[in-house]
């Protein structure tokens, strides 16, 4: 996809080089993308076309080519900062680095949501590279991903077009702009010359930076992505961090590393990033910069979807398509991922008949995981009639297919399990089936490593837990105390559903489950 587009555009570049050398282009000279880029730029116009002067005054096509597409692909990209507001947009001040444990930081954000209610972080600031990016600081990137490409021997394999887009790239994600590529170009010098496997060298940077760089929950609590100066001297982040920091280190010295990441667990709270490298022959093998090496990393959960951060853009997203509603959820507006589920497991085109209503003004559906309390985006699929189908799920996951009206996730159809085989179990509460259930169990959010799971947790004597079923949302079954025996009792509750229990005042990360002869299966 992106190869192609990249060989359409040689014919343009070169006639740009020798206008060039002829003149400075005038602006009709430009392909689209890039006269788009410029004319978004503003004042910092004048940076963008100095990278491309300087490239094709040089007279080095590919690098000409490497500044379009850095350039044609700039918008989207930028430096993000936040700030802690509450429902009614006033800044709470909160620094989680002053807590010398996660669990010290979680009481005293627990303090502050009682007395201003809801917390959540809200976008401040937006520095897009288009307007910021400096024609120095683009060269130098530009400069030393080539030297990297033509003098590391572990990237002799990789294809211009996998150099453009695991190589060259300057960010990792919204961190701020920085000169990472000769800091960690000189940090790493003396890796063996000879070494002609990428594996082996991503290995041993892996191995040094897990000296001295590691996860620490406190930094979800850290909204803004660090950067290369933040993270050296901090020596700590969030899985955001761990990976990006891990590309700055790898890529600057001619390793084609990305991120790969799953919007939400399938069967814990929370998010994940890791990361993953191209290998010849175009395998991609995924690891945990800073904590686990190629070869030696399993995720720890259970995944819907696996997305790849990209630089350049993917024409196949939805935010490319036509749809008539405006408002689209989140990430899956975006413009920059590709979807790689297929190469980590077997996945399902999962069609799905949707029961409730579907608006005029709707012609997208979506289908979802239960996460953190809340059924959230995963994929998207178009409506034809009243049926949908899903591409590329995983199996043996709970889903629910929604619609996104007035900017909220609404549930289209019954929740049901994917099957291994790729059939669908559907799971509606039968009022006409009513039953006494008696629970021992729920789960607990537990932190592992870099990532989230859940594991069981025994009920607590003298407790509250309300038990919850899913139709259409979730609809009480009551609420109990656990006796002294960490059980608890509920009657007449509709059979064959999709339940919940969740204990008085918790943070909501208990799992939903089914039955099987009387026994809680966790999804």
């Amino acid at each position: 996809m992106f190869k192609n587009r990249l060989l359409l555009s040689i014919m343009i570049i070169l006639t740009a080089i020798g206008a060039y050398a002829a003149d400075p282009p005038a602006k009709t000279t430009y392909p689209p993308d890039i006269i788009a880029a410029l004319d978004s730029a503003g004042t910092n116009r004048g940076e963008l076309e100095k990278v491309l002067a300087h490239y094709a005054a040089s007279g080095d096509t590919l690098k000409f080519m490497a500044a379009y597409f850095l350039i044609g692909n700039m918008e989207g990209h930028s430096y993000v900062t936040y700030s802690l507001k509450d429902t009614t947009d006033n800044v709470v001040p909160f620094d989680p680095l002053v807590y010398p444990t996660y669990e010290g930081l979680t009481a005293s954000f627990d303090t502050l949501e009682k007395k201003y209610g809801v917390l959540d972080y809200k976008k401040k600031d937006v520095n897009d590279d288009l307007r910021t990016i400096t024609a120095d600081l683009l060269i130098m990137h530009i400069d030393y991903a080539f030297r990297a490409w033509k003098e590391k021997p572990w990237a002799k394999h990789l294809t211009f077009d996998q150099f453009c887009q695991y190589v060259l790239p300057y960010r990792g994600s919204n961190e701020p702009l920085e000169n990472w590529r000769p800091v960690f170009w000189d940090k790493y010098a003396s890796l063996e010359s000879t070494m002609t496997d990428p594996i082996e060298a991503a290995r041993l940077i892996n191995k040094d930076i897990m000296t001295w760089f590691g996860f620490d929950p406190r930094y979800y609590f850290h909204p803004t992505d660090q950067g290369m100066t933040e993270m050296m001297a901090k020596g700590k982040g969030r899985c955001e961090d761990m990976t990006n920091l891990t590309i700055f280190a790898m890529r600057a010295n001619g390793l084609a590393v990305t991120s790969d990441y799953t919007p939400a667990w399938a069967d814990a709270g929370n998010n994940h990033a890791w990361n993953a490298i191209l290998v010849p022959g175009g395998k991609v093998v995924p690891f945990m910069g800073a904590e686990a090496n190629p070869g030696d990393y399993h995720l720890a959960n259970k995944f819907a979807k696996v997305y790849r951060k990209m630089y350049g853009k993917n024409p196949d997203n939805l935010a490319f398509q036509q749809h008539k509603q405006e408002k689209l959820p989140g990430w899956l507006a975006g413009k920059n991922y590709i979807d790689v589920t297929a190469d980590y497991d077997r996945v399902c085109n999962v069609t799905v008949t949707l029961t409730q209503a579907v608006p005029d003004s709707v012609d997208i559906a979506y289908i979802c995981v239960f996460n953190s309390g809340e059924w959230q985006p995963i994929q998207w699929g178009r409506i034809t009639g009243q049926t949908v189908t899903f591409a590329a799920m995983r199996p043996d996951i709970a889903y629910l297919p929604a619609l996104y009206l007035n900017e909220k996730t609404a549930p289209a159809g019954p929740a049901f399990i994917l099957r291994d085989d790729c059939s669908q179990s559907a799971y509606i509460a039968d009022d006409a089936k009513a039953s006494s259930m008696r629970l021992v169990a729920t789960t607990k959010r537990q932190l592992e490593a870099s990532t989230d799971g859940s594991v069981d947790a025994f009920l607590t004597p003298g407790t509250e837990y309300e038990l919850f079923f899913w139709r259409d949302g979730w609809q009480t079954a009551g609420k109990y105390q656990a006796d002294d025996k960490g059980a608890v009792q509920f009657e007449n509750v509709p059979e064959g559903g999709l339940y919940w229990l969740v204990a008085k005042d918790s943070d909501r990360e208990e799992r939903i489950f089914t039955l099987d002869t009387g026994k809680q299966i966790w999804w």
